[in-house]
């Protein structure tokens, strides 16, 4: 544990939503830099997980650190709403989802300050910590104003990928906005402590733009790679032999992403945000998203031309079910989405992840990695977990492998 001021070590912080994927690497890492944390949060099995010292999904390196902080104190979870009159310091981790029609839903974040507006008190700061339709940062603002408490509010996006926040919390630069000098003041005191001192300041509106343009170049940067596989692979090329040649020594490629699913909570719904922000001008984005969106289907034509035009009642399995390598998250992941396709096209589908327990996904048929190998006509790798790498298949099994892992 690190030395700390008395300051510091007497600042309390509550995070709202805090057992999550943001919120729990967050409150763990201000923990260890001497921070008063409590998790707010409305699911009891998680606040029961946490408090035992047990993370309740995959995070690399943060079992050991979970359970000294817990041990020591400097972090509970709880089911408390109070935990927030309790702090000087609220968090919110919830951001803007996307409804039916790729609307951005900032109802719903507005939904979370009437929640928790009866244990808001003066002298607080609000920090806003997720992805925010541009403008929202300053609605929640004026909402809060409304409530006739004095309550800087800042933005502070976060920027991690899943797996590894516990390194990049501390290495990545925090970038941190406000609505007054208060809010910008703590933003940067909690940031700068967490990241010894690398702090970029925007204004609300531009840190907002900056966490959408970050994750929307990274879905319209794979969607390229996705085209160019399709080309590819419909000429008869092996696409990853084409880019590792095209990458190899040569420094001005260093950005042509691998080919893969681009899936999980954020890219595609960051990049329909910033679509219906442009009034629906963003013509990059909407293209990304057909090309990204329609993988899926590519991928399983691609097997049934390997199984002689037809996949019915051909026995086929999807290999990882998660949305990104070695992850326990299925959120959003398009190995869903193949699974369902393939239904469709009339295979016999079953389906494999050493992340997933097969129990909670009962409408799912999920086997053995070894009846795998032995049995199908057919896999499609979904994700790159690490147990698939090199792994070896019976002569007749027909394999699609986008990601070249194997």
């Amino acid at each position: 544990m690190s030395q700390n001021s008395n300051h510091t070590a007497a600042m309390k912080i509550t995070i709202v939503g805090g057992c999550g994927h943001i919120g729990l690497p967050l409150g763990i890492k201000l923990a260890e830099k001497g921070y008063q944390i409590s998790l707010f949060d409305i699911n009891e099995y998680k606040v029961n997980q946490v408090n035992l010292g047990q993370m309740p999904f995959t995070e690399r390196g943060s079992d050991e650190l979970l359970k000294e902080v817990v041990t020591k104190r400097r972090l509970t979870a709880t089911l408390r709403y109070e935990a927030i009159s309790e702090a000087e310091i609220v968090i919110l981790t919830t951001g803007t989802p996307v409804d039916q029609f790729l609307n951005p839903k900032v109802r719903d974040v507005l939904k979370i300050i009437d929640q928790i507006k009866g244990n808001l008190k003066d002298h607080q700061t609000i920090i806003l910590r997720s992805t925010l339709y541009p403008g929202t940062s300053e609605m929640i603002y004026r909402k809060i104003k409304e409530l006739n408490l004095s309550i800087s509010v800042s933005f502070c996006p976060e920027r991690i990928a899943e797996g590894n926040a516990m390194s990049e919390l501390s290495q990545l630069p925090q970038i941190v906005s406000g609505f007054d000098e208060k809010g910008l003041s703590v933003a940067k005191e909690i940031f700068g402590h967490l990241t010894n001192g690398k702090i970029i300041q925007l204004s609300p509106l531009e840190a907002e733009l900056c966490k959408l343009f970050c994750n929307t170049w990274r879905y319209i940067n794979f969607s390229i790679s996705n085209e160019f596989y399709e080309i590819a692979t419909r000429a008869g090329a092996d696409f990853n032999k084409v880019h590792a040649a095209a990458t190899q020594d040569y420094p001005r490629m260093t950005g042509f992403a691998k080919a893969g699913l681009a899936a999980g909570p954020c890219l595609f719904k960051d990049t329909m945000q910033l679509a219906a922000f442009s009034q629906n001008s963003f013509f990059l984005g909407h293209a990304a998203m057909l090309v990204n969106e329609g993988l899926p289907a590519f991928l399983v034509n691609q097997l049934r031309d390997l199984l002689g035009g037809s996949l019915i009642q051909k026995k086929v399995s999807v290999l990882g079910m998660t949305f990104k390598k070695d992850s326990d998250d299925p959120r959003e992941s398009l190995s869903f989405k193949i699974y369902k396709q393939l239904e469709i096209l009339g295979a016999d589908v079953s389906c494999h992840d050493p992340f997933i327990e097969a129990k909670n996904w009962s409408q799912y048929q999920f086997l053995e990695l070894d009846e795998v190998k032995e049995s199908q006509d057919g896999v499609i790798i979904g994700t790159p977990h690490s147990v698939y790498q090199n792994i070896k298949f019976h002569n007749k099994v027909k394999i699609v492998d986008v990601w070249g892992v194997i």
